[in-house]
């Protein structure tokens, strides 16, 4: 289990002559395997502190540790090394690449992890047979439903076997069936494959199985339970 902890989180951008303080002085902790969700309004701060834990975006101030590794210490080759190996990503617009089929799709992050093509092309078809998608193989993206196309994206962010799962609004885009199927899937990767699964979401089904829950509002986040 990868431990995370951030300490006075901070991010703040110019807008004109204008300070927005996007996420203020977070203090957050996972140090076990759980389902986390963090509930907020559009422009709360969830996107933003998502990408700051995910290592994809850094602090104006504060800490970000993982492992108790100080990750503002760490060069941008090692940042991605961990978010290669050990972070996954499911984004609400799911962003795959759309000239590639959705076997393609999941086997690029292996690619990058110097696995063999073998290995790319077996792991693969069984991630996609596990959510479900074994016979749309050499389907690209544009021609699978938006559900199947979360499918993928859940397949691609299991490739590397990451022990924390960072999803933003993965059921944003979904209709109420295939939102909760989706929901059911990350929770059987969270309960089933002991992954970490961290959500900013609306869903007031995520909400309920939440293991952790919190709120964030302008920035300022609160544990609920």
């Amino acid at each position: 289990m990868m431990k995370i902890k951030t300490v006075d989180l901070t991010k703040t951008y110019r807008v004109g002559p204008s300070r927005i303080i996007a996420v203020d002085k977070v203090n957050f902790e996972v140090n076990k395997v759980t389902f986390t969700a963090i509930v907020g309004l559009s422009g709360s701060g969830k996107s933003t502190l998502l990408n700051l834990i995910g290592l994809n975006d850094c602090p104006t101030s504060g800490k970000i540790f993982i492992e108790n590794t100080d990750t503002s210490l760490l060069s941008d080759r090692e940042r991605r090394k961990i978010r290669l190996f050990h972070i996954g990503f499911v984004f609400q617009t799911f962003n795959l690449l759309p000239t590639l089929s959705a076997l393609e799709n999941v086997e690029l992050s292996m690619s990058l992890a110097g696995k063999s093509q073998k290995e790319q092309r077996e792991k693969a078809v069984r991630l996609l047979e596990n959510v479900g998608l074994g016979d749309r193989l050499s389907h690209r993206p544009r021609e699978l439903s938006i559900g199947e196309m979360q499918r993928v994206a859940i397949a691609r962010a299991l490739a590397n076997d990451p022990e924390v799962i960072i999803a933003d609004e993965p059921t944003g885009e979904l209709d109420s069936k295939t939102a909760k199927e989706i929901i059911g899937l990350l929770f059987d990767i969270n309960r089933n494959h002991k992954t970490t699964v961290i959500i900013a979401t609306h869903d007031e089904k995520i909400v309920e199985i939440a293991d952790m829950l919190y709120t964030i509002r302008d920035g300022k986040l609160k544990l609920e339970h």
